[in-house]
């Protein structure tokens, strides 16, 4: 007899060994129709495999996470299976399920072609209608690696030579396709449904190592519904709306150019707006207690040997070698600089928690292929922090910033945010012991927020836990942005010490924090977040004064200099256009706020708002008008023209 436990408790007896989908038909027709695999004590299996002994089982179907990866994990093999088929010269490499979807390498070559996504997204329907059986086949290691060799597969044979000794070599086979895997599958391709759609190409080295081959990468996106999929590509296209490297174009804000690769050049609108969340930021810190300093932006290489960057970081780093043969460092982060702030002259526990401030410009070594607009550089400032603190202090300090950082963002718009533990990573320094403290004192912390968080198993920095603050935008799509990291290591390593109330001398817990993380990124998630329609407090130019006839030049002078004088951003427009032409073009800029001004409006001192996004126009005194936009221009913080 053969005893499965199911989710709800629930006990069935069979007579011998028995399948997932037996058990399914055994509960009900339309289970087992629906069934994809199975989780068998905690493993994810094939639904046709026999179960020998008694055992705790959760069936999988497409409306689970683990069906909807499954899906995906499937759509990549049929990829595969319909590229060999049109494309028979072509090897195959690896295909793994990605966020929303999943991507397929493939070795040939003569580039494949928009033209040719079609063939082959049309081909895997064809593959799907077959519904060929997906079945699990279990080789010999040597006859695994001559098959593939023999079928011209070279990259799958080096895959299978490098499979431990110990391990099975798992091959699955739908009809004349057959690759390697270890599963689970779909039971045949017609499951995979056709909720399904190929997106784009691009280029990727074998095994992620820019020496070896270049191969070409297809990407596609696969869904357990049609209303799923078509949601999906209906966000894609709002995201492109939202590009924040189109709107930085169109509303003249930054540019990035081959010279300055990963590097940012500002434009006075874009500028501004960095200048103003800098504003908001040192006065939200300065309200917090923290002391703003600045840092070198090089430094002696030793001292980032010192620290432990060197060694986990050191290929990230920009090194240069002055004539006297130093070796100075760029600085890729902030944390060194500031224990060499908190070294200078003696500290008492009397002067902790003391908290430093910098928004410091750093640089860090990215890959050409990850470089993206301003959300990846190589060049920019965090909005770093350092709390020097006793062991006791630990929990509260983290609590402050996190509640800090909850605040911050719900200014800025976002009020959908999620937190993750990141615990110890593999490569680290410090001792188990002390990693056992910083990160009880996390827990606690997130305890004591009473917020709901996720565990994210060894993402933690290499000198101590932190806590990942993740937003979500307006289109659904998640951001990591600030964090919280608990550092029991550098401060050690680095010298830094305070004198305890019995005169002895003690090592501070050092918790680095940071709230936008990079300024750069957060800014561009903040024109994509507001799709550049930005709250009038922080638009970059938030009035243009916009005239209908050149008679009115004068007081359009006037009312620009009246809204300056209040403290608002404005710009005027004097052209000789029509008022319509003038209204669609400031619209495309994304200002919020027009004062449309002409005879009438400067004889009677008024003038004439229309709103972004709106088609509607209020006539008011200028007085009026002005005041209710001062209110309206105030931060979160009550300052108008922070910038």
């Amino acid at each position: 007899m053969v005893a499965i436990t199911l989710p709800d408790g629930a006990v069935r007896q069979f007579d011998g060994p028995v399948s997932g989908l037996d058990v399914a038909s055994a509960i009900s027709k339309s289970l087992a129709r629906a069934a994809l695999a199975v989780r068998v004590d905690g493993q994810l299996k094939d639904v046709y495999l026999p179960i020998e002994q008694d055992a705790k089982l959760e069936i999988i179907t497409r409306d689970t996470p683990d069906g909807l990866d499954l899906l995906r994990h499937d759509a990549a093999h049929v990829l595969a299976e319909a590229v060999k088929e049109l494309f028979p010269e072509t090897q195959v490499t690896i295909g793994p399920t990605i966020e929303n979807g999943f991507f397929y390498d493939f070795s040939r070559a003569e580039p494949f072609t928009p033209d040719d996504l079609g063939r082959i997204e049309a081909r895997m329907r064809e593959i799907v209608k077959r519904d060929e059986p997906i079945r699990r086949e279990v080789w010999a290691r040597n006859d695994a690696v001559a098959f593939f060799k023999e079928i011209g597969e070279h990259y799958k044979a080096e895959i299978i030579a490098g499979i431990p000794a110990h391990e099975e070599v798992g091959l699955y086979r739908q009809g004349q396709f057959i690759d390697l895997c270890r599963g689970p599958h779909l039971p045949s391709t017609g499951r995979l449904g056709t909720a399904f759609k190929l997106m784009s190409l691009a280029g990727a080295y074998w095994r992620g190592d820019s020496r070896n081959e270049m191969l070409q990468r297809i990407y596609g996106t696969a869904w357990a519904t049609q209303d799923e999929l078509d949601a999906h590509l209906k966000r894609l296209e709002e995201a492109e709306r939202r590009d924040h490297r189109r709107l930085g174009r169109e509303m003249d804000l930054f540019h990035m150019q081959e010279e300055g690769p990963g590097a940012v050049f500002w434009h006075p609108k874009g500028w501004t707006l960095f200048q103003t969340m800098i504003s908001y930021m040192r006065e939200k810190q300065h309200r917090a207690g923290y002391q703003e300093v600045n840092t070198p932006e090089i430094l002696d290489h030793s001292l980032w040997l010192k620290s432990g960057h060197a060694e986990k970081f050191g290929e990230n780093m920009y090194l240069t070698q002055t004539p006297d043969e130093r070796v100075y460092a760029i600085k890729p982060m902030n944390c060194p600089g500031h224990i060499q702030v908190f070294r200078q002259g003696i500290r008492s526990y009397r002067d902790l928690p003391f908290y430093l401030a910098e928004f410091g410009k750093v640089h860090r070594y990215e890959p050409s292929g990850a470089l993206h607009g301003i959300m990846r550089v190589r060049a920019f400032t965090q909005d770093d922090a350092h709390i020097f603190c006793t062991e006791e202090q630990i929990t509260a300090e983290c609590v402050k910033a996190s509640r800090l950082i909850y605040e911050i963002y719900r200014d800025f718009g976002f009020e959908q945010i999620d937190i993750k533990f990141s615990d110890r990573p593999e490569k680290r320094v410090g001792s188990d012991e002390v990693w056992d403290h910083a990160e009880a004192a996390l827990r606690t912390a997130l305890t004591e927020l009473g917020v709901a968080w996720t565990l994210n198993p060894g993402e933690g920095a290499f000198y101590g836990p932190k806590l990942e603050f993740t937003l979500r935008d307006a289109i659904g799509r998640h951001w990591q942005c600030g964090t919280v990291q608990v550092d029991l290591n550098m401060p050690e390593r680095l010298g830094a010490t305070y004198v305890d109330a019995d005169g002895s001398r003690k090592h501070p817990v050092m918790i680095h924090r940071a709230m936008f993380g990079s300024l750069e990124r957060f800014c561009g998630i903040l024109i994509e977040h507001h799709a550049g329609h930005f709250p009038l407090w922080l638009a970059p130019l938030q009035i243009v004064v916009a005239t209908i006839t050149n008679d009115a030049d004068d007081y359009a002078h006037a009312v620009a200099a009246a809204a300056r004088s209040a403290g608002l951003r404005v710009e005027l427009d004097l052209r000789n256009e029509k008022i319509s032409y003038k209204v669609r073009e400031h619209s495309v800029t994304k200002v919020p706020v027009l004062l449309v001004v002409g005879r009438r409006e400067a004889e009677e001192r008024t003038v004439a708002v229309r709103r972004l996004g709106g088609s509607a126009q209020t006539v008011l005194g200028l007085d009026a008008a002005l005041a209710e936009l001062v209110e309206e221009a105030r931060s979160p913080l009550g300052v108008t023209g922070a910038a």
